[in-house]
C-alpha cells in the first residue's frame, strides 16, 4: 500500500452529507421491521390483535408524552440524540399499532365466516369473485377470491371475506374479476392465512359473470398474447407470456423445474424490474411528447396501475408498484428519495393495508432481492474488483447478492441450493429485458394482424435463449445440492451466506478467518445430515422389501419389487426427490411405470426416470401438458399403454389388475388408475390414486375387489373426500398415506379417525419418512425411516 493510499482523507462537507444521506436511508428500517414482526404475530394469533392494538397505542402515547415533556424542559435533550431516538420509537409503536388495529377490525367478519358449520365435508353452494391469478397447481386449478355468498341448508352467509378456491377444471372465460358459482366442500384455513376458507369444488364452477371493464380488457390482452405465441417452438414459445405478464400456464413442468433449479424462476414472476421498465418507457414517451414533469408522473402512474391489472396483483408486483408510485410522488414533489428509503416506505404502507403480506414467501423474496441489490451489490462489487475488472465485478455482484439474500428463504420452499444460479442469471440478464419489452408489445398489439405475431416471433429469440440457459445448466452434474429444509435450513444457509459476504468484502483478517470456520462447520453439518445420512440410511434398509413408499413431499411415488422386477406408481412432484429415493433403493431401471393421473404431485418427477422405463401404464389425458409428459417418456424409449378397467399383467412373480377407470372416463382425480397387486412376497395391496368419495362408491359398485387387502394406499393423501364404506369393505391392516407439507389440510383428522376406527395401522411419509413393507412368515412387516422398525 502506498503512502498516498494509506492517508486518511479529512471529512468534507460532501462526505458528511453522504453519511447523513445514508443515515436517512436507513431510518425507516426499524419502522418496517416492527410492522413486519407485528403483522406476522397478530395475523397468526388474531384473537389477541385487539389487545395488542390497545397496548401498542398506549405505549406509543406514553412515549410521545414523554418526548413532549422532556423537549419543553431541557434544551440539552432537544439538541442530543435521545429525542430523535424516542421519536423513532413512537413511530415504530404507532405503525405496529396500526397493523394490529387492521387485523382486529377484520376479525369479526372473518370469525363469522370461519365459524360456519362446514365441517365433515358438508355440501356447500358458494359464489365468489376471482381477485387473483388463475393458476394451475399440483392438484388442479386454484385462485384467490372474495366470498359473495355461502349457502348450506337454511343458512346463507354474504360476508365478503377472502377465500381460496381449488378446482379440478375451470370454465371458459374465468379470469380476474369474473364471478363464479360452485358446489363443493370447505374448511377453515390455518392461522395467519389471508384466506378465511379453502373451498374445494366438486365439479367445474359455473361462470355467472365474465370480467367487465378494465378486467375484461386485461383478460382480452392476455389471451391475445397466448394466441400469438401459440405455435412458436417450445420451450421458448411458452415462456414469452411468463416474461411479459407473469402468465406461466404455457411453461411446461420440465422447463419450470429447470428454471427453479437454475435460479431463473424469478424471471416469470413479474417484479420490480418489469415495473421499472414499464414506468420508464411511459415516462420517456411522455417526455418526448413535451409533457411537463407533473404530466410525465401522471402518465407513469397510470401506466403502472394498468400494468398491475394486466399482470394480476401478486405480492412482488404490489411491492414493486408501491415502491415505484412512492418514487414518482417524490419526483413530482421534487424530493427524490434513495432506494432503501423507498423500499422501507413501501413495506410500511403495504403492511398497514394488508398485514397478511407479512407471511407471503413471494413478498419476502421480493423484498430480500431488492434490499440486496440496494445494499449489498455495491460493496460486493468493490470486494470482487480485487480479482476482476470493475465492470465484470458489478455484473457478478448483482445476481450474487440476490442469491445470497434469497437463498435462505428459498430453502423453505425447495430444500436445495443452486450451484450455477449466478452464472445462469448472468447469461440470462441481457435477454430478460428484451424479452419482456417485446412480449409486452406483442400483448398490446395482439389484435393487429401480422404486427402482434411478428413481435411475438421477435420475443421468442430472447425467451428461447433463457429457456436454453435454464435447461442446459440444470442438466449439468451437481446443478443443485441438497440442503436441510425448514427453519434449520434457513438458519444454516443464512450463516453460510453471511460468511461468504464477509470473505468477499474488504474485511479484517480475523473476520475472514471466522467466516472460513463458519463455512467449514456448516459444510460438515450439512454433509452429515444429507449425503452422509443417506449412506447410513442405505445401510439400515431391510433387504427383503417389496413395497417402498418414497418420501417425496406432497405427492405419490410407490416402488414395488417382485422377483427382481420393479414397478413405480406415480413419480411425485420433484424429479430430484424421486431420483434420491430411487438411488437409496438401488433402483436403476423401472419395468412398469404407472401414472395414475396427471396432477403435478403425481407426474411432476417423471423426467427423473425418462430413458429408464420399459412400459408406461397411464390414465386418461386432458391437457397438452399431459401429452407432453407421455411424449417425453415415449421419445426416451418407453411403450405407452392406456389403462382401462379389466387390464391385467405380471411383475416378476406378482400379478396386477387395473380396477378403474372404465373406458372413456375423463381426466382428473376420478380418472385415476386404481390398481391392485399381490404375489408371494408382495402383500395384497390396493392403490386408490386420488379417487373421490363418489369415484370410490362407483368403484365399489363395478370392480371385482378381493375379499380383503393387507395394504391400502389411501386416496388423495388422506383428504376428507373419502367413502368410509369402501375402507370398511377393504379391511386393510395398513393404511399408507403419502403426504408432505401442504396447504390443503392433508391428511384430514376425520379421515385419520375413520381409518383408526377400522383398526388400520396408519403409516405416513410426513411423519415416518420412507416406508417399506414386505411379507415374512405369512405376516406383513413395516419398516419406517424415522424411528425403530
Amino acid at each position: 500500500m502506498t503512502g498516498t493510499a494509506a492517508t486518511t482523507p479529512q471529512p468534507t462537507r460532501a462526505g458528511r452529507g453522504g453519511r447523513s444521506l445514508r443515515r436517512r436511508d436507513v431510518r425507516l428500517v426499524p419502522v418496517a421491521a416492527g410492522a413486519w414482526v407485528t403483522a406476522g404475530v397478530v395475523t397468526g394469533t388474531a384473537d389477541a390483535a385487539a389487545s395488542a392494538s390497545a397496548l401498542l397505542w398506549a405505549s406509543a402515547l406514553v412515549v410521545v408524552l414523554a418526548l413532549v415533556h422532556r423537549r419543553r424542559r431541557s434544551a440539552a435533550f432537544r439538541a442530543g440524540r435521545i429525542a430523535p431516538a424516542l421519536a423513532l420509537v413512537a413511530i415504530v409503536l404507532a405503525v405496529a399499532a396500526g397493523v394490529a388495529s387492521h387485523v382486529a377490525s377484520a376479525l369479526p367478519a372473518r370469525g363469522a365466516v370461519a365459524a360456519a358449520e362446514i365441517a365433515g365435508g358438508r355440501a356447500l353452494t358458494v359464489d365468489v369473485v376471482a381477485v387473483g391469478k388463475i393458476e394451475r397447481g399440483a392438484a388442479g386449478w386454484r385462485f384467490d377470491a372474495v366470498l359473495q355468498r355461502l349457502a348450506y341448508g337454511e343458512t346463507t352467509i354474504t360476508t365478503p371475506v377472502p377465500v381460496l378456491v381449488r378446482t379440478g377444471d375451470i370454465p371458459p372465460g374465468l379470469d380476474l374479476g369474473a364471478r363464479v358459482s360452485l358446489t363443493g366442500t370447505a374448511w377453515a384455513a390455518g392461522p395467519g392465512e389471508r384466506a378465511v376458507l379453502v373451498v374445494d369444488a366438486s365439479a367445474t364452477p359455473t361462470l355467472i359473470a365474465a370480467p367487465t371493464g378494465v378486467f375484461a380488457l386485461a383478460s382480452l390482452l392476455r389471451h391475445g398474447l397466448s394466441a400469438v405465441t401459440t405455435g412458436l417452438p417450445d420451450p421458448g414459445g411458452g415462456l414469452i407470456a411468463g416474461l411479459a405478464v407473469g402468465d406461466t400456464s404455457g411453461v411446461s413442468d420440465g422447463l419450470d423445474a429447470a428454471m427453479k433449479s437454475s435460479s431463473l424462476s424469478h424471471l416469470t414472476a413479474v417484479s420490480g424490474a418489469n415495473c421499472a421498465l414499464v414506468v420508464g418507457i411511459a415516462f420517456a414517451l411522455a417526455a418526448l411528447c413535451g409533457a411537463r414533469r407533473a404530466l410525465r408522473v401522471i402518465a407513469g402512474l397510470g401506466t403502472l396501475v394498468a400494468f398491475v391489472i394486466l399482470v394480476s396483483p401478486e405480492p412482488s408486483v404490489i411491492r414493486a408498484a408501491t415502491m415505484a408510485a412512492i418514487a414518482m410522488l417524490g419526483l413530482l414533489l421534487g424530493r427524490t428519495g434513495a432506494g432503501l428509503s423507498l423500499l422501507t416506505a413501501s413495506i410500511v404502507l403495504l403492511l398497514l393495508l394488508d398485514p397478511w403480506l407479512s407471511r407471503s414467501i413471494g413478498f419476502a423474496l421480493s423484498v430480500a432481492a431488492t434490499a440486496a441489490l440496494l445494499v449489498l451489490a455495491g460493496p460486493l462489487a468493490d470486494g470482487l474488483s480485487r480479482w476482476m475488472p470493475r465492470t465484470l465485478a458489478l455484473f457478478v455482484a448483482v445476481p450474487l447478492s440476490a442469491q445470497l439474500a434469497c437463498g435462505p428463504i428459498i430453502v423453505l420452499i425447495s430444500p436445495q441450493v443452486s450451484i450455477y444460479g449466478v452464472a445462469a442469471n448472468m447469461l440470462a440478464a441481457p435477454a430478460a429485458p428484451v424479452g419482456t419489452v417485446l412480449g409486452l408489445a406483442a400483448c398490446l398489439c395482439a389484435g393487429i394482424p401480422l404486427l402482434g405475431a411478428g413481435l411475438a416471433a421477435l420475443a421468442w429469440v430472447p425467451a428461447a435463449w433463457i429457456a436454453a440457459t435454464a435447461t442446459t445448466l440444470s442438466a449439468l452434474p451437481g446443478s443443485a445440492i441438497w440442503w436441510p429444509e425448514g427453519v434449520g435450513g434457513l438458519a444454516a444457509l443464512s450463516l453460510a451466506s453471511a460468511a461468504v459476504v464477509v470473505l468477499l468484502l474488504r474485511t479484517p483478517p480475523p473476520a475472514r478467518v471466522a467466516a472460513v470456520v463458519v463455512l467449514a462447520v456448516t459444510a460438515v453439518v450439512v454433509a452429515a445430515t444429507g449425503p452422509a445420512a443417506q449412506v447410513g440410511l442405505r445401510a439400515r434398509l431391510p433387504v427383503a422389501w417389496s413395497i417402498a413408499v418414497c418420501d417425496v413431499g406432497q405427492g405419490d411415488a410407490i416402488a414395488i419389487r417382485a422377483a427382481g422386477r420393479v414397478a413405480l406408481v406415480d413419480t411425485g412432484p420433484d424429479p430430484q426427490a424421486l431420483t434420491s429415493c430411487l438411488e437409496t433403493l438401488g433402483v436403476d431401471r423401472v419395468d412398469l411405470l404407472v401414472l395414475t393421473h396427471f396432477d403435478h404431485d403425481h407426474d411432476g418427477g417423471a423426467r427423473a426416470v425418462a430413458g429408464r422405463v420399459d412400459t408406461v401404464l397411464h390414465g386418461p389425458t386432458g391437457a397438452p401438458d399431459d401429452e407432453r409428459t407421455l411424449a417425453r417418456l415415449s421419445e426416451a424409449g418407453a411403450r405407452l399403454v392406456r389403462a382401462d378397467a379389466g387390464m391385467t399383467g405380471t411383475l416378476g412373480d406378482a400379478r396386477w389388475r387395473v380396477l378403474w377407470p372404465p373406458p372413456r372416463t375423463a381426466a382428473g382425480n376420478d380418472g385415476s388408475v386404481v390398481i391392485d397387486i399381490a404375489g408371494p412376497t408382495v402383500p395384497p395391496m390396493l392403490m386408490l390414486g386420488d379417487l373421490s368419495a363418489e369415484g370410490q362408491r362407483r368403484l365399489m359398485a363395478t370392480a371385482s375387489l378381493r375379499a380383503a387387502y393387507t395394504i391400502v394406499k389411501v386416496s388423495h393423501h388422506g383428504s376428507a373426500d373419502q367413502e368410509p364404506r369402501l375402507y370398511g369393505r377393504l379391511r386393510a391392516a395398513v393404511a399408507l398415506i403419502s403426504v408432505g407439507a401442504n396447504t390443503y389440510g392433508h391428511p384430514r383428522s376425520e379421515t385419520l379417525a375413520m381409518l383408526e376406527s377400522l383398526g388400520a395401522r396408519l403409516a405416513r411419509t410426513d411423519v415416518e419418512g420412507l416406508l417399506m413393507l414386505w411379507t415374512e412368515a405369512s405376516s406383513v412387516r413395516l419398516w419406517h425411516e424415522k424411528g425403530s422398525p
